[in-house]
């Protein structure tokens, strides 16, 4: 009886998950085969992005161990409330766009979250079934590096999203590791979006030219090999720092490089999603 029991409460509880998350037109999850590749870079500044070009948009940081997206927004210094519900509010950071993180629940930056996978789990369903996300356009998941328990997760509770986007860098041993993610989503029979090369080619701040620091083309030669959409390059430049750093985003940042090169690749991902879900 008490399986039995176990086995309603589980049903129940994604029915109310999958009911709170079918408000949401278009989920996309940002992932990376390893880590340093500038994934969170990547979907902060996309959904910025969304944002900034009129789309009701969300963000929602799975990086359990890491939560940076508060401070790439510069929310870090606030904190996520509970309607008279018991419902999660999610933080407005700017126009159009809500994030929720655990680095907006009461987390210590300093200190290290030491969590097994089932406490990870249960925290990504709350993330998914309690909040009160809305009417949204768009929500950007970013998860953590590799094809563990996070992204796992997130397959298995939202196998309807609108799919995935694969971030790398040109190096080889990056590419190794994110021809692990295709491989990931295609096994969870994840739709993928389309791969990023992040860091593909170092921008001179004072005359303007374009250095190959970390070589080029790995992004698009996975992309070739899988037959999978390459959404394009993001350069190394120093205004993505600073964009990070100052919450604020390098997509702000519209007559830089990277400002026009992550536009593109926006407009690219909308006209792909929108295609699909049509």
């Amino acid at each position: 009886m008490e399986q039995v029991n176990r086995i309603a409460e589980q049903a129940e509880e994604t029915r109310l998950l999958r009911d709170n998350m079918s408000k949401v037109k278009n989920i996309i999850m940002v992932m990376s085969g390893k880590g340093g590749v500038g994934k969170s870079t990547v979907a902060v500044n996309l959904a910025l992005g969304l944002a900034k070009m009129g789309k009701s948009t969300g963000i929602l940081d799975i990086d359990i161990h890491g939560p940076n997206v508060p401070k790439m927004l510069g929310v870090d210094d606030q904190q996520l409330f509970s309607s008279d519900e018991k419902r999660i509010i999610p933080l407005e950071s700017s126009p159009n766009l809500k994030v929720v993180s655990l680095a907006l629940a009461g987390y210590e930056p300093e200190r290290p979250i030491i969590w097994r996978g089932p406490i990870k789990m249960n925290v990504i369903k709350q993330f998914l079934k309690d909040v009160e996300w809305g009417e949204l356009d768009y929500l950007v998941i970013d998860t953590p590096p590799g094809t563990g328990d996070e992204p796992l997760s997130i397959c298995q509770l939202l196998p309807d999203m609108a799919g995935t986007i694969i971030v790398t860098t040109p190096q080889e041993v990056a590419n190794l590791d994110a021809m692990k993610s295709v491989s990931f989503a295609r096994e969870l029979k994840v739709p993928i979006i389309g791969i990023i090369e992040n860091m593909s080619g170092f921008v001179c701040p004072n005359c303007g030219s374009v250095s190959d620091i970390f070589g080029k083309g790995g992004g698009k030669a996975i992309a070739e090999r899988f037959k999978e959409n390459f959404l394009g390059e993001l350069p190394l430049d120093p205004r993505i720092m600073q964009g990070g750093d100052s919450g604020r985003g390098f997509i702000s940042d519209s007559e830089g490089p990277a400002g026009q090169a992550m536009t593109a690749i926006i407009e690219k991902i909308i006209a792909r999603v929108d295609t699909k879900s049509a």
